[in-house]
């Protein structure tokens, strides 16, 4: 597409029309189809290629611009933004370049200025990151100079307009069938239950599928940076989002602020969709004061990474001994399950451990489902996730919801 042409036919159209928001869609999509047909510069053009111009000029206004294409093809899973001349993506994936740019910086400022505006987000040179999500819930990460030193920078996580269930991850080969059907029992039995895993591991897509076992006559309460979580089967469901400080610097509520106003909501459970710092002390409270059956995410390469990284985010929001941040986190987390993606680009669930309590000053853990790699096969890893033959150690809260007889363990509370 002649960049110099699009350009001085979209400033026409631009010039030539009230682009209100009061202006109806099919007014402006009939104005640009005949703008296209009747400029010359086109005349040589297909009538697939014309299409392609009227559907690229109407994005421009109304859209996403260049980027509107790659957020409805479903088979994008990620868009990155790396300034305004250089934008890839994950497809498949595999992460490519695409021969598409923006018109110029301002083109593309103007359209992450669009995106959290509508939903009352604030990024400028004074406040230059900032999360957000589009209409569709896909996640919006952006940058701007001075930070980005190549210009705007934008990351756009999309995610399946169907959340993904139980089952679609054991075709998909993440886990086993048996492994699903326990981690059902676990979630309702209330177990309190942390995903771990690396970027793009598939944490969210993974709590949205646990979720989907949880009784739908239980209160569930969901906090977020950015809502992305997509609870479809839990009708009592209360969604809270963060909020960035204004321009003056007031008005921010935090992650922390919304757990504890959660606990004023009567939760049956809590959702945290990624602890990142100091709330990580609130959502282990929680957890320890009643709220079982809470689920939460968090950034690490392994679940004993996970656990220090823990410690390290209780600690920077609070004055405690190390001890009893131990104490703290072998109280309230029953489950540590942790995910990988592997370099076939699977994403599998490779470690799954009951938290056995403090031994020697330490979190203890009982090792229950282990990933083991058996080979490789036309470029894709063959493995699967074995039990260790380890019991459950505690089993105190399947007696307590009537499923004892439904996971075998011993000893325990």
């Amino acid at each position: 597409m002649r960049q110099d042409t699009f350009a001085l036919l979209r400033g026409e159209i631009r010039s030539g029309l009230d682009l209100t928001s009061s202006m109806e869609d099919g007014r402006l999509m009939d104005y640009i189809e005949r703008r296209v047909l009747e400029e010359p510069k086109l005349a040589s053009l297909t009538a697939a290629e014309k299409r392609a111009w009227v559907r690229r000029l109407y994005d421009s206004f109304r859209g996403l611009d260049v980027l509107q294409p790659l957020v409805d093809d479903r088979s994008v899973t990620e868009i990155m933004i790396n300034g305004h001349e250089e934008i890839f993506v994950e497809q498949d994936g595999v992460v490519r370049q695409l021969p598409v740019r923006f018109e110029t910086r301002e083109r593309l400022e103007d359209i992450i200025q669009n995106i959290v505006s509508g939903v009352n987000r604030v990024v400028n040179e004074s406040s230059p990151i900032v999360d957000a999500r589009l209409a569709n819930g896909s996640r919006v990460n952006v940058a701007l100079p001075p930070i980005a030193l190549k210009g705007p920078t934008m990351t756009i996580r999309k995610f399946p307009e169907r959340p993904m269930t139980m089952a679609d991850l054991i075709e998909k080969g993440s886990l086993d069938e048996e492994t699903a059907i326990w981690l059902q029992t676990l979630v309702r039995g209330k177990y309190n239950i942390f995903i771990s895993g690396g970027t793009g591991s598939g944490k969210t897509t993974f709590l949205n599928a646990l979720s989907q076992y949880i009784p739908p006559d239980e209160r569930v309460i969901t906090i977020e940076d950015s809502a992305e979580l997509q609870i479809v089967t839990v009708p009592n469901l209360v969604s809270l989002e963060t909020r960035n400080a204004n321009t003056e610097g007031k008005g921010e509520i935090t992650v922390r602020d919304l757990i504890r106003s959660s606990l004023r909501m009567r939760p049956n459970r809590i959702i945290v969709g990624e602890v990142r710092g100091g709330e990580a002390l609130d959502m282990l409270q929680a957890m320890n004061t009643g709220h079982d059956g809470s689920l939460s995410t968090g950034h690490a390469n392994s679940t004993a990474d996970m656990i220090s990284r823990l410690e390290t985010m209780v600690l920077s929001g609070a004055d405690l001994p190390i001890g009893v941040v131990r104490q703290q986190i072998a109280s309230a987390v029953d489950i540590f399950i942790h995910l990988s993606r592997l370099r076939d680009r699977s994403r599998r669930v490779v470690e799954i451990s009951e938290v056995a309590g403090v031994k020697d000053g330490e979190v203890a853990l009982n090792r229950l489902y282990l990933f083991r790699e058996t080979g490789e096969r036309g470029g894709k890893i063959i493995g699967t996730l074995e039990s260790t033959g380890k019991a459950l150690l505690h089993t105190g809260k399947l007696r307590m919801a009537g499923l004892g007889g439904e996971i075998r363990g011993e000893g325990g509370d």
